[in-house]
């Protein structure tokens, strides 16, 4: 008998078994899925409702709206939602420009589609798991992996300011701009800014996407007017750039980095 006949006779087997003794899936399971839904659904919206005017004149799931965005904050750390953590710390661990879209894409994306083919792949019946070694092997090291990436990425610390700013006098001493007032007030704002989350800078920051050291950037001799500009709108400088406008530092302080990313030569 073919495994196509098997598993005909087994279906069949199966329909008997259900008229004998139990309910067939259509209606009463399906029903019952469509009541437990509808309960979600209430329940979400119920919540949703309180959140947005309130129980008895308290907003305990929290505020309506918060504080209004500053686009020109220097000290805000950005962190993703908590779910989001195992991916957060897996793209640390893949941190060079090269590998960046292994983290983000290939290793997820490769993951959903083992997960979306299973099925297709494992067609056993046998459903205890004493005699599912390897799926249950395989499932309890892909929660471990995943609750320990997650416990990583909320428990990580991120290079604030004041650790980057320690690097400052060496920076000085190196490119030679000490006692330069504004290069040393534009390489505050450089550690401020989080600039070295994607570039580095004499040792500090990273490269995420490929992001350019700029230790020697103003041995390139493009002008303060050029670094201002491309601060200002880098994707009107350089097409397709993915980084992001500096514009809401104001003129004033986009003077300054500029006149730090042309103070450094090289060291």
């Amino acid at each position: 008998m073919s495994a196509l006949d098997d598993r005909r006779a087994g279906f069949q087997r199966y329909k008997e078994d259900v008229k004998r003794r139990g309910k067939p899936f259509y209606p009463y399971a399906m029903f019952h899925d469509t009541v437990m839904s509808l309960v979600v659904v209430v329940v979400i919206t119920l919540l949703a409702v309180i959140w947005k005017y309130g129980f008895f004149g308290s907003h305990f799931l929290g505020a309506v709206l918060g504080d209004k965005a500053d686009p020109g904050t220097r000290t805000f750390v950005p962190r993703p939602d908590w779910y989001f953590y195992f991916l957060f710390y897996l793209l640390r661990i893949f941190k060079w420009p090269e590998t960046v879209i292994l983290a983000t894409v290939g290793i997820p994306t490769i993951l959903l589609l083992l997960l979306l083919a299973l099925p297709f792949i494992d067609l056993r019946t046998e459903r205890r798991l004493s005699r599912r070694p390897v799926a249950v092997v395989a499932a309890a090291l892909t929660v471990l992996a995943m609750g320990a990436l997650t416990y990583k990425g909320a428990t990580a610390n991120e290079p604030i300011a004041s650790e980057i700013k320690a690097a400052i006098p060496s920076w000085e001493k190196q490119q030679g701009f000490a006692g330069n007032e504004e290069a040393i007030a534009g390489a505050n704002l450089f550690a401020e800014s989080g600039c070295t989350a994607c570039h580095t800078y004499l040792g500090t920051g990273s490269s995420n996407l490929g992001a350019p050291n700029l230790s020697d950037e103003g041995s390139k001799n493009k002008g303060i007017q050029f670094q201002i500009s491309h601060l200002e709108c880098p994707a009107c400088v350089n097409p397709g750039s993915p980084m992001p406008s500096f514009k809401d530092l104001g003129q004033d302080n986009l003077h300054k980095l500029a006149t730090f990313l042309e103070a450094s030569k090289g060291g």
